[in-house]
């Protein structure tokens, strides 16, 4: 669950709909912070269509490569994704939301968290 080397396909898409898109990601995390949904706001990125949180960002709507789902640790502990060996691990790996992202990354050939940070103002 550490920063993976990401090779350019997946950086160079990620980069790029992050820029259009952080501002909406942070204030998420933060509302889910701050309205007691979680302290570890996760957000599902793929390019179809899944179950795993609540759209937020449609690839569609929004321009962007991937679609954009708002989640928490719970909701990846109740579906299995984080066992519960590992929730302590996850804990200690997140990192601050004011200043990283939180992706989990679901595409074909790479799945994993990822830990982005948002543009400086």
């Amino acid at each position: 669950m550490n920063e993976l080397e990401l090779n350019g396909k997946y950086l160079g898409s990620i980069s790029s709909d992050f820029v259009k898109i952080a501002d909406i990601l942070k204030d998420t995390a933060y509302q889910i912070k701050v309205r007691k949904l979680s302290e570890y706001p996760i957000f599902v990125i793929c390019k179809e269509i899944q179950s795993i949180g609540q759209l937020l960002i449609s690839k569609k709507e929004h321009a962007t490569t991937w679609h954009y789902y708002a989640s928490f640790l719970s909701e990846f502990v109740q579906r299995e994704l984080v066992s519960i060996e590992k929730i302590e691990l996850f804990k200690q790996n997140y990192k601050n939301i004011d200043e990283f992202c939180c992706l989990f990354v679901v595409d074909k050939e790479f799945t994993n968290f990822v830990f982005i940070p948002y543009p400086e103002d």
